[in-house]
């Protein structure tokens, strides 16, 4: 990964750091959450630099510890009720505007395919649409939640929108590692998100994405059913 120019790590960076700041402040500034997510953090930063996910050839792949943890920690999460508490108190204002951090996400994708270490079906130019919710995350933020012109129905179809077009870049992105259960992109697989720092997307990135969208949509049916 030496060879990637240092604009493509900028880009991340501060995708990974918008993020962060994000989070940290839509939880109203949680000290727990800024320290979990920093050990998580740290730990995959470690482990990426081993070279531990560089070996795909175990089953089960060792890049499901990378994927699989934040998912599960984030769904279990909504089944405890003290969690819950503090979910419900958590800005969604914040957690729509977050989403902006995928219009970074899909340039460094975009600057990853040009260096031949992810593919173009990754990309926008392949079936990745997500960039889209990362354009409109401004609107919906201004025209849903400052100007409140958009009705609960409209803000629970697009984060509904934005979460299964993140599953399908998530679901492209596993078919196209040089994985035993490889479907996509033979000729050039996705390698990038073995090393560091790009192991934050999949990671970090990706997991905060998806919280981001379930504490929406459960704040949305609430005032739904009001």
């Amino acid at each position: 990964m030496e060879h990637l120019p240092i604009d493509i790590y900028i880009v991340f960076a501060l995708g990974a750091i918008t993020t962060l700041w994000l989070l940290y402040k839509a939880t109203h500034y949680s000290k727990w959450v800024m320290i979990i997510t920093l050990l998580w953090l740290a730990l995959q930063a470690v482990v990426s630099l081993s070279g531990f996910y560089t070996v795909t050839s175990g089953v089960p792949p060792r890049f499901a510890l990378l994927l699989m943890p934040p998912a599960v920690f984030v769904i279990v999460l909504f089944f405890i009720k003290k969690s819950l508490r503090a979910i419900d108190s958590f800005d969604v204002k914040i957690l729509t505007l977050l989403h902006v951090v995928r219009i970074l996400v899909e340039l460094v994708l975009y600057g990853l395919y040009l260096h031949k270490v992810i593919p173009q079906v990754m990309t926008f130019e392949g079936r990745n649409f997500d960039i889209l919710c990362g354009l409109t995350a401004p609107l919906i933020w201004y025209f849903g939640y400052v100007k409140l012109m958009l009705s609960p129905k409209v803000l629970l179809a697009w984060n509904v929108i934005c979460l299964l077009l993140l599953a399908n870049i998530v679901v492209t992105a596993v078919l196209s590692a040089p994985l035993p259960f490889q479907q996509f992109a033979f000729d050039q697989p996705s390698v990038a998100l073995f090393y560091f720092p790009f192991v934050w997307l999949p990671g970090f990135i990706v997991p905060t994405v998806f919280f981001a969208h379930l504490v929406t949509i459960r704040r949305l049916l609430q005032t739904k059913s009001n």
